[in-house]
């Protein structure tokens, strides 16, 4: 059976680029062959700022919302974060989305599929790390980043990966893999 691969996107802002490049990376893993790919969008589950009144830890959701997102997330075996920067720094949607749970994260490995300017979201992907070990999740270092993605869309709006991309994106996967067959039993417990 193979894992489930969420892959989270992680803006919300009207006009966002995340969905084409989700989009193309569900495609992309789906080809590879090794994982489920499962889109996940946090602007579909409507996630207020964190409005539940008992501590994520303890499970107790209250909120339809969050019991959706829990259900999601607790269902997958991997994670890759498609996530712009914002502002020097992770979108506030994926933080808040982070936080919102505790136990569905635990050992799961995550990578980031980043995006922005000149950086290529790797400010954004460098501050996701602390939160996302702060709740179980094991980022791996092994990324794909986009630099000036604007010009990377097409004038149709789509997105045709080069062959580095393209590279990088399989050496991801495949590195996710193994952290996720590794952490299959600590998750199992």
């Amino acid at each position: 059976m193979k894992h489930q691969l969420n892959i989270i996107i992680g803006s919300t802002r009207p006009g966002r680029a995340g969905p084409v490049f989700a989009e193309w990376l569900e495609a992309f893993a789906r080809e590879h062959g090794k994982f489920d790919p499962v889109l996940t969008d946090i602007a579909a589950f409507n996630l207020p700022v964190l409005d539940e009144p008992h501590h994520p830890k303890l499970g107790n959701y209250q909120n339809d919302h969050t019991k959706a997102w829990s259900k999601a997330i607790d269902a997958a075996d991997a994670f890759v974060f498609v996530a712009p920067e914002y502002n020097y720094f992770a979108a506030p949607a994926i933080i808040n989305a982070i936080d919102y749970l505790a136990r569905e994260w635990k050992y799961k490995p995550a990578a980031i599929f980043s995006y922005g300017g000149v950086s290529g979201g790797l400010r954004a992907a460098q501050a996701l790390k602390p939160l996302l070990t702060s709740v179980g999740v094991m980022p791996i270092s092994e990324g794909v980043s986009l630099s000036l993605y604007q010009k990377l869309l097409e004038h149709d709006g789509s997105y045709r990966a080069s062959e580095q991309v393209q590279g990088a994106t399989t050496t991801m996967l495949d590195e996710l893999l193994r952290w996720s067959e590794a952490l299959k039993p600590m998750r199992a417990a």
